[in-house]
């Protein structure tokens, strides 16, 4: 949770210097008002919370995402919650109105220095440029189910994913195929945005570059922990690589 505090503040005020950057009372606002979905971001922050605290919370988060323009996600990390209250959460979001969008865990691991990644059908660009960038969102876009231009909305112009984010793109020869980001947080290394084209799945892409930005990241950092946060779908790729899950994730949408 910490580290998605960190990491998306610096996210959200690249993409928008007047970007929504608050602490309230146990929820952490972090919201930009993209056409990119991942950069509104609202997450709860105390832990131990029982179900009294909860509902409030909730209620509290929603308020916040009510009063926006475009649509972001609430994240809740089950394990900051107690056992009642995580029992209770699908029903207590409810009555927030809110509803699961999808869900994922927290990982970590002290997996670093990693060998140089190869991969034999790819080769690995870090992105310096606006058009590598766009090849970047449009792999997220595709990858997510989002219209092109709210990845673009996203990410063109950001001079951090040039210039500090250790962003790679997994290359067919000429083809953009896949792609994954490290930056540094709080002495660790953040794993952000991984995704491969759908056409292109299922070849060892995704751990691939996932590798690569961890392998550049690693030596031009000298940090040995990394985080992130997988979906679903993409979890069982980061064992693979050392990572370890630990809090089962939750994204909320408003109802309706």
């Amino acid at each position: 949770m910490e580290q998605l505090a960190t990491v998306w503040r610096a996210m959200v005020l690249d993409r928008d210097p007047d970007a929504d950057v608050r602490d309230l009372p146990g929820v952490a606002v972090r919201w930009a008002d993209s056409r990119f979905a991942f950069w509104n971001c609202v997450t709860l922050t105390e832990t131990g919370v029982g179900p009294d605290l909860l509902a409030e919370r909730l209620g509290r988060a929603a308020d916040v995402m009510r009063s926006k323009g475009r649509a972001g996600f609430l994240w809740v990390f089950e394990d900051l919650l107690d056992d009642e209250a995580r029992a209770g959460l699908p029903e207590a979001a409810g009555r927030a109105g809110l509803t699961l969008a999808f869900s994922g865990t927290g990982m970590a691991g002290d997996l670093l220095p990693l060998p140089e990644p190869t991969h034999p059908e790819l080769t690995f660009v870090r992105v310096g440029t606006e058009e590598q960038l766009q090849a970047y969102a449009d792999l997220n876009s595709r990858a997510y189910g989002m219209p092109l231009e709210d990845g673009r909305d996203g990410l063109l112009g950001s001079t951090l994913w040039k210039k500090e984010v250790h962003a790679y793109l997994g290359m067919r020869g000429d083809v953009p195929v896949t792609c994954a980001g490290a930056v540094e947080a709080d002495g660790r290394l953040f794993v952000a945005l991984v995704a491969t084209d759908p056409r292109w799945e299922r070849r060892g892409y995704g751990e691939a570059v996932t590798r690569k930005a961890l392998y550049e990241g690693a030596r031009a950092t000298g940090l040995t922990r990394a985080t992130l946060h997988a979906t679903a779908a993409g979890a069982p790729v980061y064992p693979r690589i050392g990572f370890v899950p630990n809090s089962p994730l939750h994204f909320f949408a408003l109802a309706g």
